[in-house]
């Protein structure tokens, strides 16, 4: 029987503290080290930052959703304050977070992504999905969880412990729901869509996936990345960032800019399905994250989806004769398929897509 114990790396955080130097499947080729073409400090344009609160005012909503088209032509992401959510859920549940990646393997492995100490699925702590022995692998663990459609959470990977970890998730999924539809329909009003457009793409089915990603420190930082380059492939990504630790970068004309630390303002990111959807005019930014040598970092980033049997396609109202669709209609479900096989070889699935 063929060896297939490739399939199943080392739990990073273990890893790291057993070696001094990376092993070489961690390594990127030199033409992809994390220090390429990084824009310097005293070249670097602020991410920008939108009012949600002007957004939705009737004075100053037509400047602020003017900000926001081109925050999202340009750059595809943008800052906004916390908008409601209570700054201590946001500490609580980075420190639960925290918690439970500090806990004994043994605690962690009962909310395993293996089936039988094997078989990968998305949901639960681990790796990612390793699908071929020369894929360059990322210098990370993540705990991904289900969190919408409500009764199709999947609680046996949730931690019980920390105790608060469940209900501080709940709260927090209700709330980036809520800033979710806010913004979705400040982006269709941008576009010159009605307000509702994207919002009434979402079904009771549509899934919505948190996902805490924990970065140990790397003992060569320059030669690996935490998360390879990607764009994400749902509707919308709210990344709530590490206070102290940065790492995210994003890729824009060329360049990467480094995304400062922003402590209780969540990162706000379109997927490809926007892309596709706004024909175009909005663009699906191409983000990775660094490692640092002396600090662990931590993420979450909450990623919103589309029902499986939804097709994605450039809205009507945005076509006419001189701007025909650019992106071929799909169900989201062959897009999914096809995003997680280029993601693994590090290329991007909505380029295929493109007519």
């Amino acid at each position: 029987m063929a060896d297939e114990s490739w399939k199943i790396p080392m739990l990073v955080q273990e890893l790291a503290a057993k070696v001094q130097q990376p092993p070489s499947r961690y390594v990127q080729p030199e033409q992809y080290h994390p220090v390429s073409l990084v824009v310097g400090a005293e070249k670097q344009e602020p991410i920008p930052v939108i009012d949600l609160s002007r957004l939705l005012a009737i004075d100053g909503a037509d400047d602020e959703g003017s900000k926001l088209r081109l925050a999202l032509q340009s750059w595809g992401l943008f800052l906004v304050d916390n908008h409601g959510i209570e700054t201590s859920l946001m500490d609580d549940l980075i420190n639960a977070s925290r918690e439970f990646f500090h806990l004994p393997l043994e605690e962690k492995q009962k909310c395993s992504n293996l089936i039988d100490g094997k078989h990968f699925q998305v949901e639960g702590y681990g790796n990612d999905p390793v699908a071929s022995k020369d894929q360059t692998l990322d210098w990370l663990d993540r705990l991904h969880l289900r969190v919408e459609p409500e009764d199709e959470r999947n609680l046996v990977h949730w931690p019980e412990h920390p105790n608060s970890f469940r209900a501080l998730l709940r709260e927090y999924t209700l709330n980036c729901k809520r800033i979710k539809d806010r913004i979705l329909r400040a982006m269709a009003k941008a576009l010159g869509l009605n307000e509702d457009y994207i919002v009434t793409q979402f079904s009771n089915k549509a899934p919505s996936f948190a996902r805490f990603n924990y970065y140990p420190p790397c003992p060569r930082p320059d030669l690996v990345f935490g998360v390879k380059p990607h764009s994400d492939s749902g509707v919308l990504t709210i990344l709530l960032m590490d206070k102290d630790v940065g790492g995210l970068q994003v890729l824009r004309d060329g360049v990467w800019h480094n995304v400062p630390t922003s402590p209780y303002r969540l990162l706000i990111n379109i997927g490809d399905y926007i892309e596709i959807m706004s024909n175009g005019i909005f663009k699906s930014p191409v983000h990775r994250a660094v490692t640092n040598a002396g600090k662990e970092r931590i993420s979450l980033a909450m990623f919103h989806g589309l029902d499986p049997e939804k097709e994605i396609e450039p809205a009507a109202a945005l076509l006419h004769e001189k701007q025909p669709a650019r992106y071929r209609k799909m169900k989201t479900k062959e897009y999914l398929a096809g995003f997680y096989e280029h993601f693994c070889r590090g290329t991007r699935f909505i380029d295929s897509v493109k007519i």
